[in-house]
């Protein structure tokens, strides 16, 4: 009965959020709630709730306070220069944008967190996409795929896991997936890449006054063509034809950008014009260059104390939300002094903290209920048992494909510390060795990281403002083929055995 309870309410929890039928924290409360009443709970579900709500509480603050701080830090222009230098090198070319945003998120994975992955690259990159009128759900789909693929990495958390629940070395478990985690990576650049084109074709057909592509031999070249003249938005590469010099006219980026760029042609009329439409393009968005809330006086002090943040971050002195409370109140007290503008400034940004931190307290509800039930270990229970004995030498294989639902919907503690030593004793008499068992069961990681159950995708979701239904929309299937692909490599390379 519970692992049938179980399953129904996890099955029941993604088809409300995906069709949209309940907001993702009114169906992290409700559905566990019915469930768990079902499931006998009684009047006990509230501790069950509270147990797991405790151990939300710091996670919750470091989303809150987090928030604050680089909402904060866009407000006062801190990132503004390294937006117009991204759009200068990749010009307005989505596919590009896409492929950068795929980029930057798995370099910055390798600090192994994922909440500061996403930090940075909705800091950087969303202002872009709203600049370009590309869809956020593209940033959050391609941010989770890299992070995820990422999430190996021994500091990680999942190998370190696996590593101690079968005692054994991490490095055994880490250094034969290499080429997994290559090529999980390469398929996540073809996902990001293929993404672009469609974010560019779709962008083509829905704004073609602002989209217009000039028929180039090199193709799209990311450029926006004006109509009118200079009511456009931006401008664009000449054909090579009409250009014998192949030079760009004056005025505009050989990149392709609606940034300014001086070239050798351009005058300084000219790089104003070009400023001016930049300008205009921003106007309304994060990057307005006329808001209230600009501080280019006080960009070296901004600069110096997020450096100080981040590598207070890396450093691990004292705790993640305690960093980011004194970050946000140093930066706060700087850049406003006057009260009521520090007011100001928390209010403006209470709704993305209201929905990621209502979103954090709500998941206590699932996870309480699935623990303090015992469906969680029912369900494992019964997965298990289900394997036949003539599968026996597929164990390492069929570990890899259940890690990819079963670290979705319970933690990883629960699946690496619960389920695998279980899996790895049976394996074992079918000459498969725990360091096998450990490389196949982190192969589901990049699904992993997509569940509600991981604050770090809230956090992802509520900073570009993407509904989590459609972020799942897109992503999970992905991020599934990406887990599928991982663990295939491990099989061919003998990573993962067969016994």
């Amino acid at each position: 009965m519970l692992v049938l309870l179980g399953f129904a309410m996890i099955a029941v929890f993604m088809v409300l959020i995906m069709t949209k039928k309940l907001t993702p924290v009114l169906a992290l409360i409700i559905v566990p709630t019915v469930f768990g009443l079902f499931a006998g709970a009684g009047l006990g579900i509230g501790d069950m709730v509270m147990d797991s709500m405790k151990s939300m509480t710091s996670t919750a603050a470091l989303l809150m306070f987090a928030i604050i701080y680089f909402g904060l830090m866009i407000d006062v222009g801190l990132f503004d220069p390294l937006v117009r230098f991204i759009l200068r090198k990749l010009g307005n070319d989505p596919a590009k944008v896409v492929l950068g945003t795929a980029i930057l998120a798995a370099a910055v994975s390798l600090d192994g967190d994922g909440s500061t992955t996403f930090i940075l690259t909705t800091a950087a990159m969303l202002p872009i996409y709203l600049r370009l009128k590309m869809s956020p759900v593209v940033l959050t789909c391609v941010a989770g795929l890299a992070n995820g693929t990422m999430n190996i990495v021994p500091w990680g958390g999942p190998t370190a896991r696996a590593a101690s629940a079968l005692k054994i070395d991490v490095n055994d478990v880490f250094v034969p997936m290499i080429p997994s985690l290559l090529g999980g990576v390469a398929v996540v650049m073809a996902f990001a890449w293929v993404l672009g084109l469609q974010e560019r074709n779709r962008l083509r057909a829905t704004a073609p006054e602002i989209w217009s592509v000039p028929e180039t031999a090199e193709g799209f070249d990311g450029g926006t063509q004006p109509s009118g003249g200079a009511s456009g938005s931006g401008t664009a590469r000449g054909r090579k034809e009409t250009n014998p010099g192949g030079a760009a006219p004056a005025g505009v980026s050989p990149e392709g950008s609606s940034v300014a760029v001086l070239d050798r042609t351009e005058t300084p009329q000219d790089a104003q014009r070009s400023q001016d439409v930049q300008d205009a393009g921003l106007a309304d968005t994060a990057l307005d260059p006329n808001r209230s809330t600009l501080r280019p006086k006080l960009f070296g002090f901004n600069l110096a104390l997020t450096v100080a943040v981040m590598g207070m971050l890396i450093a691990d002195l004292v705790p993640l939300p305690y960093v980011f409370m004194v970050g946000s109140a140093i930066a706060l007290l700087v850049n406003f002094p006057r009260v009521k503008d520090q007011a100001t400034q928390i209010v403006a940004h209470a709704p993305s903290i209201v929905a990621v931190v209502s979103m954090v307290m709500a998941a206590a509800v699932l996870t309480g209920v699935l623990t303090g039930t015992g469906m969680v270990e029912a369900m494992s229970a019964w997965l298990v048992q289900i394997i036949p004995s003539s599968m026996g030498p597929l164990m390492a294989v069929i570990t890899g494909i259940l890690s990819i639902p079963m670290t979705f919907f319970m933690s990883n503690d629960a699946f690496y510390f619960g389920v695998l030593p279980v899996l790895s004793e049976t394996a074992g008499h079918y000459g498969i060795t725990a360091a096998e068992m450990a490389r196949a069961s982190i192969t589901g990681q990049p699904f992993h990281m997509q569940s509600p159950l991981v604050p770090a995708i809230l956090l992802l979701v509520s900073l570009a403002k993407v509904d989590l239904g459609d972020h799942h929309k897109k992503v999970l299937w992905r991020s599934a083929v990406v887990s599928l692909v991982m663990l295939g490599i491990g099989m061919l390379t003998g990573a993962i055995g067969i016994g």
